[in-house]
């Protein structure tokens, strides 16, 4: 461990006065160190201080420079993130370098120049180093603000709360003007990575930091891990950096807030900041272009720790060559990665975020997950991350947390700033600084490693001062549009929304919303948040809710008004349980369904239970008319296309919460805390045909693309039968819910005439059914003549269907049939869902 003396900074006067936007909160001062090396010095081993061990070193050349970061001091590079004050004031006092540095171990004992560049001005250099920006591809520009009313003939029902939204959008309008004077644009104030935290550039490497609460000593100390020498894990190309400050809060060390990796060594607990900086010919190279944007979105979600079928963290490399194509044979288009940012606590799945910029280091080196997200690509998926801006981990040793000694750095301070059910401090949206983090964060990985687009984490949380804790929403406007409403935390989700389509106009956005905010999927032009969909969280709770009731209790409307229920023109993206509902504590919808007869009774060789043929044929019928009625997206949790049969369990020990309730540990078992594929691949065990009904699922859904069709009518929920009948664009479906009863000669309207054929049915035995179905048959809505015309008038107003699976001619009433043009005669088995489609349209068959 080796240490380097802190550098002496003066303290700055506050420079940005009354001129300051009425929307900003916090101090914007910063304190930078800079430290300027060859560029071909820095893979070798440099240390700084006295150590008790010699190392070899190229030759350091270590300065010193304060610089207040407000909208902004020049760059010499006019393409770089601009910081030029409105009325540039010059700091007179001079840089001291303490003299603290006893002795620097040198390679051929070479001195260590000090410079002391006297007076810093603020108008100019930023420091001496030329920073490059990565020239944009494509045309990629942000819109100005538009008018922002079209929200009102969207939904009148707005018009109550105009004086909410009108002042909400002057406030989104104000801080783009802002943004645009102070930092040049906000494509400029996104591109923050490229001045905070390590920079190399031609002449070194600047690093650079905002710690407004710092005191007036600052320093860097450094480990380096030459041959893995501590026997940590080897980092290649690494070095471990921490900041160590002078404090309110005492002397404090640090990872760098901007780090963009991070490692756990073994038997420490903190995590170390990397400076992680692989030689240009050995960085990853994309090597496959991104997808397009489909028009409609089958999202698997993932997390890459827990992949593998063993009791291990898996790796992105194992995660790329083993799980990915499983995802593409499965028909997904997209794939989502939990758990990316690094997260000190494993069993937070990730939600408790530590270091924004860094990757996980549990699964590999930044390098290794853009092969993963180049491979993906290849494959044709889109590549979607979790990510979390809603809260941050309140580790203060290696994470945001007090960085810079004080309560309210990038958070709130007091009770405002702290979560009190996830134990995490939250951001505040109004501080400038915040804002360039947190924009340039969700930047950074769509610039960075390609990524498609996000799945913004806890946006419920933001958007209001109680978090959507103890609130249940009614629905009523009043309860999106009042004082709880965190408008700071709205327009940040609206800027970050403005970025993200202006700049990489195919990337995707998701919000993570339980009260339905109004407005939440409208463009940001118009006067919405932005989001491309919305997380439909309600339809996962309505299954929880009905798979606790009998099948008796199960009501028709419920379902359907659940899934229909969502704004228009405002997506929704549909799942029936997602990584929530498996989680410890909860169960999955499989066991719900089978519980532990799951253990017993799910080998094919062996008798079945009353509980599994329920259970198998629930889940299929769940799955499906959650994707065909639920939204214009579709997301599976990895594991659960097969049922998988227990919840996630991460490994941990005993802990007691902070109400003071204790929770046993699992002995840091990994057991629990993988994904069991090879159940679903197993072709002597049932779990096989709930993923291929899955995998046709989603096959079906890619040839007709019923999702995203502006056709969606639902013609029959009858309580009675327990019968579901809808239409999602060209395709009937056909569910019965019954638990005894079969239906034959069961009539269902459809819009279109002509002949049927079935698609898709949940009973076949490839997806463990009973083949009760006749996928021969043809099902006739056009107008036949009978030969029994002849003899019987009264049959004149009738036509005939041809319907070979009952082996007979049969007659059915000609006009309207709940409330639909048409109509054809089906057999409805019981605890089934059928899917039919025009024969004309199935010319081809469907490949899975």
């Amino acid at each position: 461990m080796v240490y380097a003396s802190g550098i002496r900074l003066p303290c700055v006067p506050h420079l940005y006065k009354s001129s300051a936007p009425s929307g900003f909160n916090g101090d914007r001062r910063s304190t930078s160190l800079s430290f300027l090396l060859k560029k071909d010095s820095f893979s070798r081993k440099i240390f700084a201080g006295k150590s008790s061990k010699e190392f070899d070193a190229s030759p350091l050349i270590i300065t010193a420079s304060e610089k207040v970061l407000v909208p902004g001091s020049q760059s010499d590079d006019p393409s770089a993130v601009t910081d030029q004050l409105e009325t540039p004031e010059t700091v007179s006092e001079d840089i001291e370098v303490r003299n603290g540095i006893e002795s620097l171990q040198m390679e051929d004992n070479e001195n260590v120049e000090i410079e002391d560049h006297g007076p810093v001005t603020l108008q100019g250099k930023v420091s001496s180093e030329k920073s490059e920006v990565k020239s944009e591809v494509g045309p990629r520009s942000i819109p100005p603000p538009g008018a922002g009313q079209k929200i009102y003939e969207i939904d009148p029902n707005l018009l109550g709360h105009r004086q909410h939204l009108d002042y909400r959008y002057g406030r989104y309008k104000q801080m783009c003007e802002d943004i645009d004077k102070y930092e040049g644009g906000l494509a400029a104030f996104s591109r923050g990575y490229e001045k905070f935290g390590f920079i190399r550039s031609d002449t070194g490497i600047t690093y650079r930091e905002w710690a407004p609460g710092a005191k007036n000593e600052f320093g860097v100390w450094e480990i380096f891990l030459p041959n893995n020498a501590d026997g940590s894990p080897p980092i290649p190309h690494g070095s471990r950096v921490k900041i160590h400050m002078d404090t309110p809060s005492g002397i404090k060390d640090s990872i760098p807030a901007w780090i963009k990796f991070s490692v756990q060594a073994p038997g420490e607990i903190p995590y170390n900041g990397i400076y992680y900086d692989p030689p240009e010919e050995e960085k990853y190279v994309f090597q496959h272009p991104q997808p397009k944007k489909p028009k409609s979105l089958r999202i698997y979600e993932a997390h890459v720790g827990m992949s593998s079928t063993e009791p291990i963290i898996n790796t992105y490399a194992n995660f790329r060559d083993d799980v990915l194509p499983r995802i593409k044979r499965l028909g997904y288009n997209a794939v989502q990665i939990m758990a990316v940012q690094e997260h000190s606590y494993y069993a937070s799945f990730g939600y408790h975020v530590t270091n924004f910029f860094a990757p996980s280091s549990r699964c590999g080196t930044p390098d290794d997950l853009k092969s993963l997200i180049d491979k993906a690509h290849e494959l044709g998926l889109l590549v979607l991350m979790d990510i979390v801006h809603s809260h941050a981990s309140n580790n203060v040793l290696d994470g945001l947390n007090m960085f810079d000694g004080t309560d309210g750095h990038y958070f709130h301070s007091g009770s405002r700033g702290y979560h009190w059910m996830w134990d995490s401090r939250l951001f505040n949206y109004g501080s400038w600084e915040v804002l360039r983090f947190l924009l340039s964060n969700a930047r950074w990985w769509l610039e960075e490693y390609k990524f498609d687009g996000f799945r913004f984490d806890g946006v419920t949380s933001m958007m209001y001062t109680h978090h959507g804790l103890q609130v249940a929403f009614t629905g009523n406007y009043s309860e999106y549009f009042g004082f709880a409403t965190d408008v700071d935390a709205v327009v940040y989700l609206m800027l970050v929304n403005d970025m993200i389509h202006g700049l990489y106009p195919e990337a995707v956005s998701i919000g993570e919303d339980v009260s339905g905010m109004p407005t939440f999927c409208i463009p940001v032009q118009d006067g919405g948040v932005g989001f491309d969909y919305r997380l439909q969280m309600a339809i996962a709770d309505k299954w929880i809710q009905l798979l606790k009731k009998r099948d008796e209790d199960w009501k028709m409307g419920e379902i359907v008004h659940t899934m229909t229920n969502r704004r228009w023109l405002e997506k929704c993206v549909a799942y029936a349980e997602s990584h929530d509902q498996a989680l410890v504590g909860d169960k999955t919808i499989a066991f719900w369904l089978m519980d532990k007869d799951m253990y017993d009774f799910m080998a094919l060789d062996r008798p079945s239970t009353p509980l599994i043929d329920r259970g198998i044929a629930l889940h299929k019928m769940i799955r499906l008319i959650t994707m065909g009625l639920g939204g214009e997206a579709y997301l599976n949790f990895m594991g659960n296309e097969f049922g998988h049969p227990e919840w996630i369990d991460f490994p941990r020990v005993d802990q007691r919460l902070p109400n003071g309730q204790f929770v046993p540990g699992n002995n840091f078992s990994y057991d629990k805390c993988r994904r069991r594929f090879d159940l679903g691949d197993a072709d002597y065990l049932r779990y096989r045909g709930m993923q291929e009904f899955d995998r046709a699922m989603q096959h079906l859904e890619e040839k007709y693309g019923f999702m995203t069709s502006e056709h969606q009518y639902v013609s029959r929920k009858d309580e009675g039968d327990r019968v579901i009948v809808f239409e999602r664009g060209n395709l009937v479906f056909v569910f019965n819910f019954h638990w005894n009863s079969s239906y034959s000669d069961y009539r269902v309207g459809c819009l279109k005439p002509g002949k049927y054929k079935i698609v898709l049915d949940s009973d076949d035995p490839l997806f463990g059914g009973y083949k009760r179905l006749d996928h021969n048959a043809e099902y006739f809505s056009l107008v036949r003549k009978s030969p029994v015309d002849n003899s019987s008038p009264a049959l004149a107003p009738y036509f005939m269907v041809n319907y070979r699976v009952l082996n007979a001619m049969v007659l059915v009433q000609e006009g309207w049939y709940d409330d639909q043009p048409h109509s054809f005669l089906v057999y409805a088995p019981s605890r089934t869902a059928v899917v039919y489609a025009l024969a004309d349209e199935e010319e081809q068959p469907l490949n899975v």
